[in-house]
């Protein structure tokens, strides 16, 4: 009976998706892992007996196979995003009207006038239970245009889903993650380590706390809302960056490069991005620097001093919903479902640095 369960989630090979895709194999459903390349994507096939998890091809620009992979699906998580700002990816292709493509594609033909319209979606049979990962600081106001995509995703959602959970985490690690590793192989470029925005706060979170957020929403098991996810400290870039040297034991002398001279300096490399028709990447752009100027932490988070007791009778206001994790906590507003988060989270006591930890595939898929 459990394995009648089916969940299609699209972007389900990546970074966090794998961990969402081995998580609700292990709780016994049948996972629809929805790629651009499902060749590349076999990692996740051991995560359940055979057969139980498949990928499958999905464009998300691609409406035929947004709904085919959607066919008998009881629950949809959308895990896709991108950093790119132009081209076929961008922001607006992928988290804005990608993360609404599914909404679109959801009703019979003869709906889709009303639909674009303007008019509340109601499902096709079956897909009971919507989860979409955003981010932190996702804000239709903002002066980044990545977290206005972010915003208009979840608006899109809402308008035609108003059960969806939406979940907004901050920096998200794990042993291969794209942040951290990505500082730690800057050291080795010199004895400098320059960040911009030494100053602004993060609350990083480990990336199996935010799938197990995600497979609850997917299971029906919280209540339908906009949930920003942070670990337990909320902490400065420039202390996250002298973590990260302890750990990976070397010496670097960190230099914050003010926000002025950061854009001037993401200018020139999206110049030499566009010359060059982008074979010189840049390794930051004005985007970012504006992103960085906003602080990356839960609002209304509790950070320290709470005992599980406490944790325990929070999660009770919440309307006696599970734990996301056993330690985990939460403070929640009287914000109804939109653009403000209904319920900021602390979802667990772990730490970055966590030591060795065992990720849900090796390393053997990557070239």
């Amino acid at each position: 009976a459990r394995m009648s369960k089916l969940v299609t989630i699209y972007g389900g090979s990546g970074f966090v998706g794998r961990y969402i895709a081995r998580r609700v194999a292990q709780a016994g459903w049948r996972v629809r892992v929805a790629v651009r390349r499902p060749n590349e994507a076999m990692h996740v096939k051991p995560y359940g007996v055979v057969g139980q998890v498949e990928p499958v091809f999905c464009n998300i620009r691609d409406d035929a196979s947004v709904r085919a992979v959607m066919q008998g699906a009881d629950a949809v998580v959308n895990c896709v995003g991108t950093f790119d700002r132009k081209g076929k990816n961008s922001f607006d292709a992928v988290q804005d009207k990608g993360a609404t493509a599914w909404v679109f594609v959801n009703v019979p033909e003869e709906a889709s006038a009303s639909l674009v319209a303007g008019e509340v979606c109601v499902p096709e049979e079956g897909v009971s239970h919507l989860v979409h990962l955003s981010a932190i600081g996702a804000d239709a106001t903002s002066d980044s245009h990545y977290a206005r995509s972010k915003a208009a995703g979840e608006a899109g959602i809402l308008k035609h889903f108003p059960d969806a959970v939406i979940l907004r985490p901050s920096v998200i690690f794990d042993p291969e993650d794209q942040f951290f590793n990505r500082f730690a192989g800057m050291t080795r470029l010199g004895p400098i380590l320059p960040v911009v925005g030494a100053d602004t706060r993060f609350q990083p979170v480990y990336v199996d706390d935010v799938a197990q957020a995600a497979v609850m929403g997917a299971m029906g098991r919280t209540a339908p809302g906009i949930y920003e996810l942070g670990g337990p400290e909320a902490i400065s870039f420039r202390d996250l960056m002298q973590q990260m040297l302890q750990v990976i034991r070397r010496r670097r002398l960190i230099i914050n490069i003010p926000f002025g001279v950061a854009a001037l300096m993401a200018g020139a490399m999206e110049l030499a991005q566009t010359v060059t028709l982008g074979l010189v990447p840049p390794q930051i752009t004005r985007d970012q620097v504006r992103s960085l100027q906003e602080a990356g932490v839960a609002a209304g988070a509790l950070t320290s001093g709470n005992t599980s007791e406490e944790t325990d009778a929070v999660w009770e206001g919440v309307g006696g919903l599970p734990l996301a994790v056993p330690s985990g906590r939460a403070i929640c507003g009287n914000q109804g479902i939109g653009q403000e988060p209904s319920c900021a989270l602390t979802l667990s006591y772990r730490r970055w640095p966590t030591g060795p930890r065992q990720a849900p595939c090796d390393r053997s898929h990557r070239a």
